[in-house]
């Protein structure tokens, strides 16, 4: 083994994907020094194919790369297609719901997440990150005072090394080996607690234009499909079921792929002349399991998490990447700010955590509602959906997780109220897609005045708002009484009032 090296940067990232990638350039772009460790070679596989306005219109483009996205021929998401609820006709969610997105950027991609993960990681290096694949980080420094300092890795060839850094990012997806030095513990979701099963097929049915590109989302009797188009004849398709019912996924998973096809007439619709893909980055099927949940602490000093290794809700409104990207952003403000002096770590990084525990909470209380207004009381996997039977324990969690914000929306004083909540909000949601599919309305009005619909879709439409617009957009408000605003360029906080 070689001897070990020794280095200095200004931040160091761990992980290479659309959060680490996003805050490796957003931070290089303020001139400061920043490593990426990526302990894979890309493009390699990932999951999480289906993106939000947001991220395309908003991050993306601070990020310098909606041309290249643009050129990559990703086919164009207008919104979701849902066979959900107690109506049997499916419906549209167009992202024309959010008059700040509507026009030409009311739309996002799906990508393959190989090719998007790429694009990313190689702008960071063309915008001054040191990027450096196959390295793998085995442990977190520490000074005498406590504080995160740094870290050790190894490198392709067994090298191992030691980057002493202001800040260490953990950006690695939820198998993260450095996020508990962070303090605290992840807690798993039980309302969430759900496995996948997904694979890829070739020519699959489409849905008809102008919504081809949809996700479409079907509920059946034991949970839920996504049908998720990556080109115009690959299609991802994977089934959520309740952990409980993990024997179905047991076993021969080619088998137990068909069984859950055929018992949802829709997807057996649409995979009736398809053939599934049985070579290269696509050609198994694979498992994911206790995907939902959320780490007790976000940052310590000179750490934090973002992304997969900070929290994950749930895949049905494709909020991943939108999760991460917005998390990185958030964090790179801080980090910003910090390096330059004008903010104190303690406030940048309290505006950090609260927004993005906020935005964590917002899409927590939408999927709540979502899976809450879908009718199959005989179904196991949908009766332990419903809000009013949840356990109090998973309530009690949520409760506390958003417990305490100085947002009124997220003002839970105990559990039965939060129940109580929770059950309006999903009774409001149900009415506005009955009202959508009984009208056919193409404006998504109902929709739109639905309280967690519109919630779910404020943070990233304002991002995606002042990314186009900058100083333009106008002089923005706090989100939190007292708090921080993001400066003209999106990249720093700053007072409310004008830049400085």
């Amino acid at each position: 083994m070689s001897t070990a090296r020794h280095e200095e940067f200004d931040v160091v990232v761990v992980g290479g994907g659309p959060a680490g990638s996003t805050l490796a350039t957003l931070v290089a772009l303020r001139g400061h020094r920043v490593l990426l460790l990526e302990k894979e070679t890309f493009p390699r596989y990932q999951i999480g194919e289906s993106l939000l306005p947001s991220t395309i219109h908003g991050i993306c483009r601070l990020l310098g790369v909606t041309g290249e996205l643009a050129d990559a021929g990703f086919p164009h998401k207008r919104g979701g297609t849902f066979r959900w609820g107690s109506n049997p006709t499916p419906w549209n969610f167009a992202f024309s719901v959010s008059s700040k997105v509507a026009g030409p950027t009311s739309f996002a991609y799906q990508v393959e997440r190989s090719r998007f993960d790429k694009i990313l990681l190689d702008n960071a290096a063309r915008k001054g990150a040191d990027v450096r694949q196959n390295h793998t980080v085995t442990d977190v420094v520490e000074d005498g005072d406590g504080r995160v300092s740094g870290l050790r890795y190894t490198g392709p060839d067994g090298t191992a090394g030691e980057v002493s850094a202001r800040y260490v990012v953990d950006a690695s997806g939820n198998t993260s080996r450095i996020g508990k030095r962070v303090g605290g513990s992840r807690q798993y979701s039980d309302f969430f607690r759900s496995l996948a099963l997904f694979g890829y097929f070739e020519n699959g049915k489409r849905l008809p234009p102008p919504n081809s590109g949809n996700i479409l989302c079907v509920a059946f009797s034991h949970g839920w499909f996504w049908y998720i188009p990556l080109s115009d004849t690959l299609t991802s398709v994977g089934a959520v079921v309740r952990r409980e019912e993990a024997a179905k996924v047991q076993g021969d998973p080619e088998a137990a792929m068909r069984t859950l096809v055929g018992e949802c007439p829709l997807i057996d619709e649409y995979l009736a002349g398809a053939t599934r893909v049985t070579t290269g980055q696509y050609g198994k099927l694979r498992v994911r399991k206790d995907y939902s949940y959320h780490h007790t602490k976000f940052w310590r000093p000179g750490m934090v998490l973002v992304g997969d290794a900070a929290c994950f809700v749930d895949p049905v409104f494709s909020s991943g990447v939108h999760l991460a990207t917005y998390s990185a952003l958030l964090a790179a403000r801080s980090i910003n700010s910090v390096l330059a002096g004008t903010t104190g770590e303690q406030r940048a990084f309290g505006e950090f955590e609260a927004r993005y525990r906020r935005e964590y909470g917002v899409f927590y209380e939408f999927l709540t509602s979502f899976y809450d207004m879908h009718i199959d009381e005989d179904s196991y996997f949908w009766s332990a959906k419903k809000v009013t039977k949840s356990s109090h324990t998973e309530l009690e969690s949520f409760v506390e997780l958003v417990a305490g914000m100085s947002s009124t929306d997220f003002d839970l004083s105990d559990t039965e109220s939060g129940v109580l909540r929770l059950k309006r909000r999903s009774a409001e949601f149900a009415e506005a897609v009955d009202t959508l599919v009984g009208e056919r309305e193409e404006n998504m009005a109902p929709l739109f005045r639905s309280t967690v619909v519109r919630d779910a879709m404020q943070a990233g439409s304002q991002v995606q708002t002042r990314a186009q617009l900058g100083a333009d957009a106008g002089e923005e408000v706090p989100v939190f009484d007292g708090g921080l605003v993001a400066s003209s360029d999106g990249l720093s906080w700053h007072e409310p009032g004008p830049d400085r």
